[in-house]
């Protein structure tokens, strides 16, 4: 007989796939490894089905636990808002919060989240700061940000709430010769952390390359794979629209790792969470993934 998900093992479950280990989230939700091996435990109970992979470099999603992720985190949200409403805390959740996005990222999942966020939190203002690794990395170091969408390194590695690895794809003007040696490349400028992986990419396919153009800003590297100056690595939404998209005579183009952090001492914050999951969300549906969420 099926049972109800509980919405402490719910928690315990998002906390440990956020975190990446049992003892990670036991940490963050300040409760003992065995309460939230327990839970998860009983969560599978109820499922019916193995949830977690557990290994010594963590925990992986099995197919049934990235099916339930998806339901869990809607599931907490509405909890967590309804609570919220109930209790006359929607008041508490107002006043600033600090984000940080890099642009590639920004322009595939932010406005329909901004969206879904104003209604969950209408007395809560946003200020959104679009820019490079190296430039969110300087305000985070200051204190400046609460939450940063990106470059995993932008934040100390114990701020990482959630990492995926997504596939950028090969981008090049209709009628550039992908044959050329040396490869001319055009790239985001240092020190972008995405540039390496594509250079090791070609590297090891044996392919010369030389770099003919760079810059910090999307639309401008956009620009210049158009125009025909180079090929370009990519996520596949920020693709030009007259772009192609070689795979002859290149090899598969690198997997990148993309994250979510949230600085020390905001995890019981309501509107920041709801911010988290919400990001989480439009990841999941808008970038193609090669490895599920640790």
């Amino acid at each position: 007989m099926s049972r109800d998900f509980q919405t402490a093992d719910l928690r315990s479950f998002s906390a440990t796939v956020r975190a990446g280990s049992i003892t990670r989230a036991a940490a963050a939700l300040r409760l003992s490894q065995p309460a939230v091996s327990q839970r998860i435990q009983r969560l599978e109970q109820a499922a019916g089905e193995r949830l977690l992979i557990r290994d010594t470099s963590g925990v992986k999603l099995t197919t049934a636990g990235e099916v339930l992720l998806a339901y869990a985190e809607r599931m907490l949200a509405l909890h967590d808002e309804a609570q919220s409403m109930v209790t006359g805390g929607s008041t508490a959740s107002a006043g600033r919060r600090t984000i940080g996005l890099l642009e590639d990222l920004a322009i595939t999942t932010l406005p329909g989240t901004l969206a879904d966020f104003a209604a969950l939190h209408p007395h809560v203002e946003l200020e959104v700061t679009v820019s490079s690794a190296a430039t969110l990395r300087r305000l985070a170091d200051k204190g400046r940000l609460d939450l940063v969408f990106g470059d995993p390194t932008v934040m100390p590695e114990a701020a990482v709430r959630w990492q995926r690895q997504v596939p950028l794809s090969w981008a090049c003007a209709p009628g550039f010769d992908v044959t050329a040696d040396p490869l001319p490349l055009v790239m985001f400028s240092p020190p972008c952390q995405w540039r390496q992986p594509v250079l090791d990419t070609l590297g090891r396919h044996g392919r010369r390359w030389r770099i003919v153009f760079q810059s910090t800003s999307l639309p401008v590297v956009q620009s210049a794979i158009s125009a025909g100056i180079g090929l370009g690595s990519l996520l596949a939404d920020n693709l030009p629209a007259a772009a192609a998209r070689p795979s002859e005579d290149l090899p598969p183009a690198p997997l990148v790792d993309i994250a979510i952090a949230r600085r020390a001492g905001t995890d019981t914050d309501a509107a920041l969470t709801s911010l988290e999951r919400l990001l989480r969300r439009a990841a999941h549906n808008t970038l193609p993934h090669e490895a599920p969420a640790r």
